[in-house]
């Protein structure tokens, strides 16, 4: 593991927004941003009663991969960790961190991490609405 990737995973368990804080943090950095995606109750017009995350085997792989790009290109350490498995509404799906000398690299860094995330690590979404029916969100490339 790169030494600024400090903390990336796949879990089906409860996210701990600061343990993900705390795996970038030190004294050498005076922001730390963290981002938490959370499952919001609607989506398109539509009542959104839970999300059901489904990851490729490889997921993980593709998270750390990410992050070690973006780590290394910045030069800041990194974490991110993405929930699968039921979730409800307010639950958090995935938290990331960037740790920086000052908040403006931070905000940057976390920002692109998080985009690259959404749209390169093969975790495919299931919405449930409230009425009872469903569709898959970006499950086709």
């Amino acid at each position: 593991m790169s030494e600024l990737v400090r903390l990336t995973g796949i879990v089906d368990t409860t996210l701990d927004p600061a343990a993900v804080e705390a795996a970038v943090s030190g004294p050498e950095y005076g922001a730390v941003v963290v981002f938490t995606g959370k499952v919001r109750d609607h989506d398109g017009g539509q009542s959104v009663s839970a999300l059901e995350y489904s990851a490729h085997p490889q997921a993980e792989r593709f998270l750390h991969t990410i992050c070690a790009e973006i780590a290394t290109a910045a030069g800041l350490p990194v974490a991110a960790v993405h929930r699968i498995g039921s979730l409800g509404i307010g639950d958090l799906a995935v938290a990331v961190a960037v740790a920086a000398p000052h908040r403006a690299e931070a905000f940057t860094v976390c920002a692109e991490l998080v985009d690259r995330i959404k749209h390169e690590v093969p975790i495919w979404k299931r919405q449930l609405f409230a009425d009872g029916l469903s569709e898959w969100v970006n499950a086709c490339g």
